[in-house]
């Protein structure tokens, strides 16, 4: 809060929560809003548990009563020597990490407790789960184990969160706002990390999407998203 204090009408913070104590981070985040935060950014899990956790569940449900926006951001990567190499910790762990979050808050039924008023984006366009979705929907139609606690197929839950542009490619890029929908997709750029897009917004800019497409995408959706009473002066709005 006090960083995002320089420049108020560019910078809008997020807070962090002591997951390992519900109640904790509860009123952690209650306080946070309180004093103007805008959200909370968490990892994926908590150790062996993933969010469809009671408890973190539980969390959720109270960010979505106090009007805060989740981000959710893969961390404690696969290690070992078959990730330690070529970073494909980064280049594959990260995309699994998310793609099983976002499976487990489907098929756990987890979304169908949680309100819909919950607002939760997930970091690197989702992850893996955008271009494989069509194998968790036959998974869902053929087998009973995968429909046990899911009232109804992955994709019919893509309504339910959002995700980052940062896929660094245009096919990438339309595929995921095909599946998501425009007003699902926030600009991601991962900087100011190593794999961080070196021209922030220029695969968005630079893409066949629409017009409108990209004024959401560039800042449009993360105005309503984030709750942000105006974009800083010069960015596009939808």
């Amino acid at each position: 809060m006090e960083y995002a204090a320089y420049a108020p009408d560019r910078l809008a913070p997020l807070c962090q929560v002591p997951l390992q104590s519900t109640e904790a981070a509860c009123e952690t985040v209650s306080e946070a809003m309180r004093q103007g935060f805008h959200g909370v950014h968490i990892g994926n899990h908590l150790g062996d548990r993933d969010l469809d956790d009671g408890a973190l569940t539980e969390f959720l449900a109270h960010c979505a009563h106090e009007g805060a926006a989740v981000l959710v951001h893969p961390w404690d990567l696969p290690s070992g020597p078959r990730h330690a190499r070529y970073m494909l910790a980064w280049l594959a762990g990260m995309a699994g990490e998310t793609h099983l979050t976002i499976l487990s808050l489907i098929l756990s039924g987890a979304f169908e407790r949680l309100p819909a008023s919950l607002r939760l984006l997930f970091a690197h366009g989702g992850g893996s789960f955008p271009y494989l979705l069509g194998r968790a929907d036959n998974a869902w139609h053929r087998r009973d184990l995968v429909r046990a606690d899911s009232p109804h197929p992955p994709s019919h839950y893509t309504d339910r969160f959002s995700v980052d542009s940062a896929v660094f490619d245009p096919g990438a890029l339309r595929l995921l706002v095909d599946v998501m929908g425009a007003e699902r997709v926030l600009l991601g750029s991962d900087h100011p990390f190593p794999l961080g897009e070196e021209e922030i917004g220029r695969l968005v800019r630079d893409s066949a999407l629409t017009d409108r497409e990209k004024a959401a995408v560039l800042g449009g959706n993360a105005v309503r998203f984030f709750g942000l009473n105006r974009l800083p002066e010069g960015a596009p709005a939808c």
